[in-house]
């Protein structure tokens, strides 16, 4: 084909162009009315974001929750400029006084794009890297949808076929979380993702060569990916946006759908500012007056700040038109798939809005008491048994699913056909996930996942490992996605592996996250109605991230006839049992292992006369949430003898303890041994509690058995 048939084909003209150069003017002026941001990216990234959502991106600026879209990810999200540019031309809603109040309080413009705050904007980014894991999470969940609803459909013939873009940055490129991610979407074979790499490379220390040097497009290459470069600099180091050659580039990324496509495409940070393009004075600040003034001379605009002319916008604004009619093309094409597969059609739209179906809950198990199940094995059968019913929920562990329990027994794995094994076969549509040794991208393929809906997606990992995952964990809560991590190992109880695995401060700290919730059962049945409840508060406005803090070591399961019923739970902290007669003098509050250590302590206090309540709390998080009648019904406030019980720091506990409670905790490392004698050794015990008991009655005045009798 020659080049003029290309162009042709290609059907860029002079509005395109001119389209392109307001969207630098803007990024200039957004950036010098706010007095910060990041101008350069958005300025050479303009060609990029133009021909995208103009001639590539399936999108309806009029329903920007349209099932059928493609997805755009900014993952350089500091150039969110660049995005809402795009979503002011194409008529998302955006107006010229939001591009004004950019980073401004109140704003539709805030530093990074925020998913949900924002029209059009699908993910909330700015920690580099975390937008590639989010990108090929939404890809991974995309083809996992296709095979719930439309498996047979033959290559590009599903209504539910669609594409993933990611825009990502030198500094993208260099955070570990995009390596790991990258390599598992290699591994995956995800046909329907492409990444453009923005290769300017500049960063804030200004050129990257002083940290990035690295053969990127080799390093795609062995990752699995199909790579093409494209650059912009010419050979005699001159600058030409060869647009029709990433126009080229794109479609052959499309048309590749048997592996991931990696564009590196070489462009000048800030082009064509005269004095500040490619450097790092561009990346990161205000161009000041006299830069944009001659820069938009150089463009040909006028000096006028927001400028954008009729016919620009005009052209733009056909995305609108565009839209509509894919959309309705979309909805005619849906329509016909639907009356052929009513079943299809009810599960579609019951995972659209995260129902659960009805009578879901007959599949949790339960257990007989007086069993010692470990509560990552009680956890393992919960998700085998309700894995027939919800079809929507899917996930695995970092290589951890005989360890995590996170495999429902005989479901088929999520992997392309020749990464299967011995021990795991399945297909492309298959359930079960294999993150490999990667929590980093395992938390944020996880966002891109429950960000991209339909499914509803678990990780599991030993709960020492959530620091390795923490800044998407946090990117969850701030999002409030339902996505449930499976922590186990969760304590010293973990014995032999000592204290590199050894959780002590990771429940605190994830406790420290808002709209983060941790749970930490005290035995099988608990864990249940604890998966009951998360799956629940995800289809609510209550939907946000939960942790499952599970045990390695077997516990007790309490009798219910003498203990409350786990369905307490659900308030986060309840009752287990109460003194035998009377009013408490104390009360023990304990979770997960330790609930067992509180109610022997309770058992040895009521020996000795002092009337003692034990406290299940699992999920301090939504026991807060309670009204406070709930909550004084559980702590008594006229109970000031408190007593918490935890194998971690006690940080954050003296919120229900009060002046007079006393901690049983560990504020140091643990050891290598096993896990009794470990409680053993560092006084977690039943009479280490019931010493802690008398401390606090002592702080109050009173001893063992005071009110005896009362």
């Amino acid at each position: 084909m020659s080049s003029k048939t290309q162009d042709r084909a290609f059907g860029w003209t002079e509005l395109d162009s001119r389209a392109v150069d307001i969207a630098r003017a803007l990024a200039m002026d957004s950036v010098e009315s706010a007095g910060s941001g990041h101008p350069g990216t958005a300025m050479s990234l303009a060609p990029v974001a133009h021909l995208l959502f103009s001639q590539h991106l399936r999108h309806d600026p009029m329903d920007p929750q349209w099932a059928g879209r493609d997805r755009f990810v900014l993952s350089c999200g500091h150039t969110s400029i660049t995005l809402y540019t795009q979503l002011y031309l194409n008529g998302y809603g955006l107006t010229l006084e939001d591009l004004a109040h950019l980073r401004q309080w109140g704003s539709l413009t805030p530093g990074h794009p925020e998913v949900g705050h924002t029209a059009g904007v699908e993910t909330t980014t700015g920690p580099l890297g975390q937008g590639v894991g989010n990108a090929v999470g939404m890809a991974m969940a995309a083809r996992r949808e296709r095979g719930l609803l439309d498996p047979d459909a033959a290559d590009g013939s599903s209504i539910f076929d669609h594409h993933i873009y990611c825009v990502a940055s030198d500094g993208d490129l260099q955070e570990g979380v995009s390596a790991e991610a990258s390599s598992l979407a290699g591994t995956q074979q995800l046909g329907n993702l492409t990444l453009i790499w923005d290769d300017n490379h500049i960063s804030i220390d200004d050129d990257t060569s002083v940290s990035f040097n690295e053969d990127v497009v080799a390093r795609y290459a062995a990752y699995g990916w199909h790579t093409q470069y494209v650059s912009w600099i010419k050979d005699d180091g001159s600058y030409e946006e060869n647009v029709a050659a990433l126009d080229k580039a794109l479609r052959t990324a499309r048309a590749t759908t048997d592996k991931p496509s990696f564009i590196a495409l070489r462009t000048i940070i800030g082009w064509p500012a005269p004095t500040k393009q490619g450097t790092g004075k561009v990346h990161g600040s205000a161009l000041g007056a006299e830069e944009i003034s001659k820069t938009k001379e150089i463009l040909g605009l006028p000096q006028e700040a927001f400028w954008v002319p009729e016919d620009v916008l005009a052209h733009t604004r056909q995305a609108v038109d565009r839209g509509r009619a894919m959309r309705a093309d979309w909805q005619q094409a849906y329509d016909g798939w639907a009356k052929k597969n009513p079943d299809g059609k009810a599960l579609h739209e019951r995972l659209a809005t995260r129902t659960l179906p009805a009578g879901w809950t007959d599949a949790l198990p339960t257990w007989e008491p007086g069993k010692k199940v470990a509560t990552r094995k009680a956890s393992g059968k919960v998700l085998t048994e309700i894995a027939p019913v919800l079809p929507e929920l899917w996930g695995g562990s970092s290589d951890l699913n005989e360890s995590n329990n996170t495999a429902p027994a005989g479901e088929p794995s999520f992997l392309p056909k020749s990464q299967q094994s011995d021990e795991w076969s399945g297909g492309p549509y298959g359930r079960v996930l294999h993150w490999g040794i990667r929590e980093h991208a395992m938390g944020s393929t996880m966002n891109g996942i429950a960000l991209h809906g339909g499914t509803r997606v678990y990780g599991g990992t030993f709960l020492i490992f959530s620091d390795y995952m923490r800044p998407a964990v946090r990117l969850a809560a701030l999002m409030k996605l339902p996505t449930t991590y499976v922590w186990t190992h969760d304590s010293i109880g973990l014995g032999e592996d000592g204290p590199t695995h050894q959780p002590v401060e990771q429940l605190a700290a994830l406790r420290a996250i808002p709209g983060m919730s941790v749970v930490r059962p005290a035995d099988a049945n608990e864990t249940a109605v604890a998966w009951k409840t998360i799956l629940e508060r995800g289809s609510t406005s209550q939907a946000g991230p939960c942790g499952l803090a599970l045990s390695r070591q077997d516990l007790t399961v309490f009798d219910r006839t003498e203990f409350a019923s786990a369905d307490g739970v659900a308030k986060g902290a309840y009752v287990l049992r109460d003194c035998s007669h009377g009013t408490p003098e104390v009360i023990i509050i304990a979770t997960g292992s330790e609930v067992e250590i509180a109610v022997a302590a309770q058992e040895l206090l009521e020996e000795a006369g002092t009337h003692t309540r034990v406290v299940s709390a699992p999920c301090l998080e939504w026991f807060r949430e309670q009204d406070e009648a709930y909550q004084r019904t559980v702590l008594l406030p006229d109970v000031k003898a408190r007593v918490s019980v935890e194998a971690g720091v006690s940080m954050g506990w003296h919120e229900w303890l009060g002046e007079a409670g006393e901690t049983v905790s560990l504020e140091h490392y643990g050891a290598s041994a096993p896990y009794g004698v470990l409680y053993e050794q560092f006084g977690i015990t039943p009479e280490r509690v019931a010493a802690a008991a008398t401390s606090s009655l002592s702080k109050l005045g009173k001893t063992r058995g005071s009110t005896t009798g009362n």
